[in-house]
């Protein structure tokens, strides 16, 4: 089969492969859409201890079970089945009790386990026991499917926050997370949603999923407009969508008292290290908290969100590349001149 290997650092080759063997425990999935994460570019120039090339990379995936061993019953020959990233080990205390994205293990696809930048993919034995491998319906086509992963990941932020009636809330950065979370706050009963955004091209996007207040942060105070738009009290949830510790911040400073900040968006080791300031955490009672990941059970609410049409996430896939254009796919995504760049690697 071809795939995508990453051979070392910085080097991605289109190659054939020999075809995956499955067992009477696996099953075999031709893959039929990967999107690309920005922790699939950060893999290929960083590299992650749980990576070890030559390795095939990517998660966010989607594809037709096309055979199965003789034990499997999660899945069957002919199911579209999407597929997400963390795989429980289903062992240890947190996997046990349904927080498998804290595992220390710590199993993903296009980690530890072979990924989706291929033609096929084996679903191993723990995938299809412990891991996110959703079924879906025709009516939601493979590239949305694709997205079911990154907005499990923004299920888990939200569900982080205490998310629910009534709530103000504000997300930095409007790329394809932030977006995701527009709809969700929406959907969850938020009845005011203020999207910050510098990019315009993010922007108009951004603005297709109605948010209640748009702001472009290039020389203005964000806390005090914030503020402003909700009657001098700071918002009740602070979601930073994106990776800048100045953002990280002032969503700290703007929160309302007894609020919530996730911050989502993680740093680059050569950022400077978060200001807190100890005491507005203190006498807010504000809670600030983080969220990396999803589980299995937030993949299947994921799908069943995109499948009944109340997120959308067609708007947010700007390019497709056959997988013979891998390298300008992943030029693409290190550009920030799209949002989620679709590989098909049947093309």
């Amino acid at each position: 089969m071809k795939a995508v290997v990453m051979e070392a650092l910085d080097k991605l080759v289109l190659k054939d492969v020999p075809d995956p063997v499955i067992d009477d425990n696996s099953a075999l999935m031709r893959v039929e859409a990967v999107s690309i994460c920005g922790s699939d570019v950060r893999i290929l120039h960083r590299g992650n201890p749980r990576v070890k090339p030559p390795a095939i990379i990517g998660h966010e995936a989607a594809g037709v079970v096309v055979k199965v061993g003789k034990n499997v019953t999660r899945v069957k020959e002919g199911d579209r089945v999407a597929l997400g990233a963390d795989v429980p080990c289903g062992q240890c205390y947190w996997c046990r009790n349904g927080m498998g994205n804290n595992c220390e293990i710590n199993y993903a696809v296009g980690y530890q386990i072979p990924g989706v930048f291929a033609e096929y993919m084996k679903l191993t034995q723990l995938v299809l026991e412990e891991g996110p491998v959703t079924p879906f319906a025709e009516r939601l086509s493979f590239d949305e499917a694709s997205l079911a992963e990154p907005l499990a990941c923004a299920i888990n932020g939200l569900e982080r926050v205490n998310m629910s009636l009534g709530k103000t809330v504000v997300i930095f950065g409007l790329g394809p997370i932030g977006c995701m979370m527009i709809g969700l706050a929406r959907t969850m009963g938020a009845t005011k949603i203020i999207g910050i955004e510098p990019s315009e091209m993010r922007m108009k996007i951004g603005k297709q999923y109605k948010a209640d207040e748009y702001i472009n942060p290039s020389g203005i105070d964000v806390v005090a407009r914030c503020r402003e738009l909700t009657a001098g009290e700071g918002p009740d949830i602070d979601i930073t969508a994106c990776g800048a510790v100045e953002v990280h911040e002032q969503a700290v400073e703007m929160v309302r008292h007894r609020g919530y900040v996730n911050l989502f968006g993680g740093l680059g080791k050569d950022v400077r290290p978060m200001s807190l300031y100890s005491n507005t955490v203190h006498y807010k009672e504000c809670c600030v908290t983080g969220s990396h990941g999803s589980v299995p059970r937030q993949h299947e609410l994921a799908v069943s969100l995109l499948e009944q049409g109340m997120i959308q996430v067609k708007p947010l896939i700007t390019h497709r590349f056959p997988i013979s254009e891998i390298h300008k796919a992943f030029e693409t995504m290190e550009s920030r001149d799209g949002m989620k760049i679709v590989v098909h690697p049947q093309e």
